[in-house]
């Protein structure tokens, strides 16, 4: 085994699992977040806190300014180099995190996509302050339906990847995201984290956003803005929490700011799930079973201990 992943949709409790399996496998956590990688961005990213960092050694977190880019190729290099360096010092990597796309990539392999072509994404934004993004939505459909049919017609970010690549390449972003398809389960096993109820997860949903509201989300937002170098158009300021919190400070309208927060968070939570589904080679723990912490040790465990 090259490494274990921990996989699950955002507030599934996650972490919480992680370092309780640290109680019990010298571990060293690999972050499969694309939000995690960038610096200053720590309260509406949920980013384990010092303590938690210090009771287990974190990577792929803090490495990346927020005006940079992280991609899945990127991450599944870093992610097999780590795990290498980490079995070395006779420890388990623990790959945790809600990225889909990077576990999809590690476990099956990505062809290597186009890279982003920054005027062909500025012509896609002024189609869309034309046109609106669900008729952009409406023109995937057409030519990607497969990635149309996962994606909100608001999703601006996404859309614009995706038209971007099928313009630049003649292929549907699908058709590259297939992978090679011959997923060695022995290699990375992967443990989902998935609730039976959707309403306990929209309620850790909310309640965790609410947090983060009363940690400073504002106040963190602010201070990036401040920096003068970032903008809503880039990946970093995509990310759920931090969109809503920039256009609310960028309207001066703060009254929707907390639905929108959480509808957006539930949005992606959604599209983690569907993800996750897609994967027949995983091992599902009900995480909102009132014994889900012993449920999830105990699928982990006997994958960990052979690598201890």
């Amino acid at each position: 085994m090259q490494g274990l992943c921990l996989a699950g949709p955002t507030a599934s409790g996650k972490t919480a699992v992680a370092l309780a399996l640290a109680e019990h496998v010298p571990l060293e956590v690999v972050s499969v977040d694309s939000a995690l990688v960038y610096r200053g961005m720590d309260i509406g990213t949920a980013k384990p806190g010092a303590d938690e960092r210090a009771r287990v050694p974190h990577h792929l977190i803090d490495i990346l300014e927020p005006t940079q880019a992280y991609s899945a190729a990127r991450f599944v290099a870093d992610a097999q180099r780590l795990a290498g360096e980490i079995r070395a010092r006779g420890r388990l990597p623990l790959l945790v995190g809600g990225t889909m796309l990077y576990f999809k990539a590690l476990r099956e392999g990505l062809d290597a996509m186009p890279p982003a072509d920054a005027a062909l994404r500025r012509a896609i934004d002024a189609e869309a302050a034309q046109r609106g993004w669900p008729a952009l939505h409406a023109e995937l459909a057409l030519v990607d339906p497969a990635t149309a049919a996962r994606l909100a017609p608001a999703d601006s970010q996404r859309i614009q990847r995706a038209l971007e690549v099928h313009r630049l390449s003649g292929r549907p972003l699908s058709a590259w995201q297939r992978g090679r398809g011959d997923v060695d389960e022995a290699a990375w096993p992967l443990v989902s984290l998935e609730p039976a109820s959707r309403r306990w997860l929209h309620e850790r949903i909310a309640a965790r956003f609410d947090a983060m509201l009363a940690a400073g989300l504002l106040d963190e937002v602010r201070r990036l803005r401040m920096r003068g170098d970032l903008d809503d158009k880039l990946p970093s300021m995509r990310c759920v929490g931090y969109r809503q919190a920039w256009q609310a400070l960028s309207s001066g309208q703060m009254d929707g700011l907390r639905e929108a927060g959480i509808a957006a968070t539930r949005q992606l939570a959604k599209r983690q799930l569907t993800w996750l589904r897609s994967i027949t080679a995983r091992t599902v723990v009900q995480c909102d079973a009132d014994d889900a912490l012993a449920r999830a040790l105990g699928v982990l465990l006997p994958l960990a201990t052979p690598t201890a």
